[in-house]
């Protein structure tokens, strides 16, 4: 019961529903960055480089095993280098939209503790207040 009641405060606090936001949010992001990377920074970096897709470039260390009808049997293994340069260029991209996202923010902070804030204005006087500014101006003219 007690682990219940704890899980139950911990799931209703309101940074928790942030973090899930972000989550979401980062989710989509890096599919965002994904496509970025696949389908508009590679196929240049490919052309410069003699036209190679990098998701192509591996390793094979053992060949498929096929049977009579020509059909894989067993997949053979490979080291599949070029998608960990691809998942790398992702990596550096999100990275950096992230530090220059981090970089606005503080920089909007800064500015906005730079301006002060306005003085407050007095408080009106109260009735007492008034009614001895009029006894010291009625004295003032009298003497």
């Amino acid at each position: 019961m007690k682990l219940a009641k704890e899980f139950k405060d911990f799931a209703m606090r309101g940074n928790v529903v942030d973090m899930a936001v972000g989550i979401i949010i980062g989710g989509a992001f890096g599919k965002i960055i994904a496509s970025l990377v696949n389908d508009v920074i590679m196929p240049p970096i490919g052309l410069l480089v003699g036209g190679i897709d990098f998701k192509d470039l591996k390793v094979v260390m053992t060949d498929d095993v096929l049977n009579a009808a020509g059909e894989v049997v067993k997949k053979g293994a490979s080291l599949n280098y070029g998608m960990f340069i691809q998942t790398t260029f992702d990596f550096l991209i999100i990275a950096f939209a992230i530090f220059m996202a981090i970089k606005m923010m503080n920089k909007l902070k800064r500015k906005e503790e730079a301006i002060p804030a306005p003085a407050p204005e007095p408080p009106a006087p109260t009735r007492e207040e008034e009614l001895l500014a009029e006894i010291r101006d009625l004295l003032k003219n009298k003497a």
